[in-house]
């Protein structure tokens, strides 16, 4: 049985950079994930955890990005020391 995931878009833009210069560079980026990443956008932000919305989403953007590449990878010797610490931080988010 094939496994149904949601397919997204990620289009990113340089806008400005630190030495005061206008940003050339984007990137599009499609990708699927097993969860409905706008659902869980609006949990996190529900939870308070950070004073700013944007930060809400960037830090649910990063741990769904990394945790589905996680996922994916199961077996791939890069994770073996984070795997058991992020389930259990995963745990702990969502008891929150």
């Amino acid at each position: 049985m094939e496994k149904r995931n949601n397919y997204y878009q990620l289009d990113l833009k340089e806008i400005k950079l630190k030495d005061g210069y206008e940003g050339t560079k984007s990137l599009s980026l499609e990708f699927d994930n097993h969860d409905d990443l706008f659902n869980i956008f609006e949990v996190v932000k529900s939870k308070n955890i950070f004073d700013n919305e944007n930060t809400a989403t960037e830090f649910a953007l990063g741990l769904k990005l990394f945790t589905e590449v996680m996922l994916k990878n199961k077996q791939h010797p890069l994770f073996e020391e984070l795997r058991h610490a992020i389930m259990e931080f995963m745990k702990k988010l969502k008891s929150q």
